[in-house]
């Protein structure tokens, strides 16, 4: 008979609900526009990746398309220690941002691993000018008892092109 603390290792974890994903999803929201970027950083899972596809090619895949970013683990690291540093020039002094999320939606549920949307505008607010950007999330979450990380991150957005709201120099 397995002892108790085997058992437990075995059980699957309980499904995320929308709540919960939706409150991950605020947290890392607060952590992005609060510049908390070292804690963001730290969501992510070893192998995770990041991504902005070119808006003329919302679906397109990064083995072949050229994206905005397109980051693996490494180059997510270097981002945002760039970022936090001294050498960003465009986010010296860093832009202020404010993240609204709506229509979360848990879309596929897989053992530990949650396929996740959710609609945003991210606003950013540098130099008197103020740039929206809209679009939508994709995440693929997972999780370990009561801890989210995220495997996944596609950031898509509405937009026809940058040209009006300025860089993408910024976690989106």
């Amino acid at each position: 008979m397995p002892r108790l603390a085997e058992a437990a290792r075995v059980q699957p974890a309980a499904p995320l609900t929308r709540v919960e994903v939706e409150d991950f999803l605020y947290a890392e929201a607060a952590l992005l526009d609060e510049w908390r970027l070292d804690e963001w950083l730290a969501l992510f899972t070893e192998d995770c990746t990041y991504s902005v596809p070119s808006t003329d090619s919302p679906e397109a895949d990064p083995s072949d398309t050229l994206f905005l970013i397109a980051d693996d683990a490494a180059r997510l690291r270097s981002r945002v220690e760039q970022l936090l540093g001294k050498n960003t020039w465009s986010e010296n002094p860093h832009a202020r941002t404010r993240r609204l999320l709506s229509n979360v939606r848990i879309r596929k549920l897989e053992g530990a691993r949650v396929w996740v949307t959710a609609n945003f505008a991210v606003y950013r607010l540098r130099s008197n000018q103020v740039g929206t950007y809209v679009g939508r999330y994709e995440y693929v979450l997972e999780h370990e008892g009561a801890r989210i990380r995220i495997e996944h991150r596609r950031a898509i957005l509405d937009l026809e092109s940058l040209r009006d709201v300025g860089k993408l120099s910024f976690i989106l």
